[in-house]
């Protein structure tokens, strides 16, 4: 019963998803980009993370799993997504580039955007 009731919500739930794709060897700016996006979901959205609200995967492309979620999106390197789920239905938001510009130089910057759009996605 509460296996079923979970993938219902899953399903049909409001909830914000964090994915960082990574490959097996990764720059010091992937993993700036792993690193503080973890910081931000654990420590920033912390109550939302208990809810359910806001989840968090991280995906190694390099392996069969991880290659087929990669297809889904057409990711082939180091990416990180924000999307928004809705009864089912994702609006995928790409802040690939956005990571590779602040999170190893510009960390705050990193930081305040990653958080805006989480935010964004949860109203």
């Amino acid at each position: 019963m509460f296996l079923s009731t979970g993938w219902v919500f899953a399903q049909t739930g409001k909830y914000v998803e964090v994915i960082y794709f990574h490959g097996k060897q990764r720059c010091p700016t992937c993993r700036a980009i792993e690193k503080y996006t973890k910081e931000v979901v654990y420590n920033d959205f912390a109550k939302f993370v208990k809810s359910g609200k806001v989840r968090f995967k991280e995906v190694d492309i390099s392996t069969p799993q991880g290659e087929k979620i990669a297809d889904k999106y057409r990711v082939s390197w180091s990416s990180l997504y924000v999307n928004g789920w809705n009864n089912g239905k994702e609006k995928r938001n790409d802040l690939t580039r956005m990571g590779f510009k602040y999170a190893r130089n510009n960390t705050a910057q990193f930081k305040t955007e990653l958080k805006k759009k989480i935010n964004q996605l949860l109203k």
